[in-house]
Formats: C-alpha cells, sequence, structure tokens
C-alpha cells in the first residue's frame, strides 16, 4: 500500500496526536472517529511492529473507503459501522475492552463536505439531510420543517453559538418548506444581513442543525465517559475538537476527571494546536484544539 493518504483527505494534527498516545509496538488503540481513516493509517505507520486498532464510524461510506485504504493493514484493523456513544459495547464485542489509547477527532470529513447528496454543506443544493447514519429516519429537513421556532432557536444558540438565533428561527419558519440546503442557506444569508468575510453566514446554522440530527454532544459525553472504562493504566485518551462547544465539553470532562484524581489525569496543561506550518498547507486544521489525558 502507498503511504499517501486519499488525495482529498489531510489528517488534522497527525504527528502531535501519534507523540501524544505514545504509540507501542503491538499496543491496541481504538479511532472513535474513522472518517478517511489518515490517524489510524500514521499510527499503523508509526511503530513496528503495529499496532492493532479498532475503527468506528457511524458512517457507512467511511467505512466503505477505510477498508480499500487500509487493505494492507487488514490483519491490523477491525473496522465498526456504529455510533461511539456504544463505544464500550462495541470494544468488549470485539477485544478491544482494555485499550493502550482512545482517540477522537470530532471535525466532518472531507469525503462528508464534498460528496453530493449528504447535505452537509452550503457550499452545494442538496437535500437537507445531515444524517451520519444513512439509516436513520430522523434528517435536517424534520428539525427545519417540523420544529417550533423557539426550539429551533435554542438549537441554533446553543449548538452553533450563533447571537441572532431568534432572527435565524424566525426567518426558517416564515419560509417554509424548506427542501435544500441551497435554500436554507439563502434564508439565514438573508436573515443575517452580515457582511461576508472569512466565516459563510450559514456555517454556525449549519452545524447547530447538524450536531441536532446526529446527537452529537449527547454521544461525545457519553463516549468520553465510557474511554475510562477500556483504558488500560497508562492508557492515552487524545480529543481533537474544531469548535468552542466541543473544547468546552472535553476540558470540563478532563478537568472534572483530574480534580477527582482517581481516573484520569490531564497530560497536556495547555492545549495543543496545529502550527503555523500545517495551517498554511491545510487551512481546515485552524481551528483544532487537542486535549490528552492518560488512564491512572
Amino acid at each position: 500500500m502507498s503511504n499517501s493518504f486519499p488525495k482529498y483527505h489531510v489528517p488534522v494534527l497527525s504527528e502531535e496526536l501519534v507523540d501524544s498516545l505514545s504509540v507501542k509496538p503491538k499496543g491496541k488503540y481504538i479511532d472513535c472517529t474513522l472518517g478517511e481513516a489518515g490517524h489510524t493509517q500514521a499510527i499503523l505507520e508509526s511503530t513496528k511492529p503495529a499496532p492493532t486498532i479498532l475503527g468506528i464510524d457511524l458512517d457507512l461510506d467511511a467505512i466503505s473507503s477505510s477498508i480499500k485504504s487500509l487493505d494492507s493493514y487488514s490483519k491490523n484493523v477491525t473496522l465498526v459501522n456504529d455510533n461511539f456513544g456504544n463505544l464500550k459495547a462495541i470494544a468488549a464485542k470485539n477485544g478491544f475492552s482494555s485499550v493502550d489509547g482512545v482517540f477522537f477527532d470530532l471535525g466532518l470529513s472531507s469525503l462528508q463536505l464534498e460528496k453530493q447528496g449528504r447535505g452537509f454543506s452550503f457550499r452545494s443544493d442538496d437535500y437537507l439531510d445531515m444524517r451520519f447514519d444513512k439509516n436513520q429516519d430522523f434528517t435536517a429537513w424534520d428539525v427545519i420543517n417540523t420544529y417550533h421556532e423557539k426550539d429551533i432557536s435554542r438549537i441554533v444558540a446553543n449548538y452553533g453559538e450563533e447571537s441572532k438565533p431568534d432572527r435565524i428561527a424566525k426567518a426558517i419558519v416564515r419560509n417554509r418548506p424548506i427542501d435544500t440546503t441551497l435554500q436554507l442557506s439563502t434564508v439565514v444569508i438573508k436573515a443575517l444581513k452580515r457582511p461576508w468575510n472569512k466565516i459563510h453566514p450559514a456555517t454556525r446554522t449549519f452545524q447547530a442543525i447538524r450536531m441536532e440530527v446526529n446527537g452529537e454532544m449527547e454521544n461525545l459525553e457519553s463516549a468520553l465517559c465510557q474511554s475510562q472504562e477500556v483504558l488500560s493504566p497508562g492508557g492515552r485518551l487524545a480529543v481533537i475538537s474544531y469548535h468552542s462547544l466541543e473544547d468546552r465539553l472535553v476540558k470540563n470532562f478532563l478537568t472534572q476527571k483530574h480534580r477527582e484524581g482517581d481516573t484520569l489525569r490531564i497530560i497536556n496543561k495547555k492545549v495543543i494546536k496545529p502550527s503555523d506550518t500545517e495551517i498554511r498547507l491545510n487551512r481546515r486544521s485552524r481551528s483544532a484544539r487537542m486535549r490528552v489525558a492518560e488512564r491512572i
């Protein structure tokens, strides 16, 4: 297998993740957000004999893509199409109940953003979907077209940290039915009347709706708690997040456990950020933040 990653995928903080996990030869690791397997591949290639990795992803497209890219390491990887909110049960079922590392990359993959028909991006005109799990019935369309105005406002405020959620919610309800990402994006732009800088006006709203559709915060909180139970003493937990809401949840969780002093201790007192060089080569990495803890 070539050592190059898929042409459209660049894993973020890859070297820093490998270093932070202190990857061991023949170690056992769980990638809770497999995506296009960039981080998994980096860990497999970082030491010999290669570790074994359990890769989890709710998106079946990610599993299919990773099967191909990890073909040369087929004996070292186990790939599971499931929700990382079920981490402990997945680990037990696949022989990973005691591992040397658990890691999360909470960003959307290039595959999700750029593939038409998924409805994650405001840059294309797709049906309002936004599901990680295509077998799930509940979609972004349901949120936009059936939720009460106050609930939409709450979601956009809490998950998108948008400064004018009421204005957005009112515009959405007034313009129903809204069927596509382009329609939603246009409604938000007109509602905000915000000048375009580096961030598209609809970015926070799309983030909020996606998080509601997939129950992202609830699943993350549950998975963080479960990660303690599958880590061996000395095992590492690493989480890469991209916006303040997720990073705050991770920081608060790790800080609490560090203070309690019986399960996890924080390794990096200062959050790990991409280098200027990485940001220059991969603009999507600019907001990444990694926090690391060790099982006591």
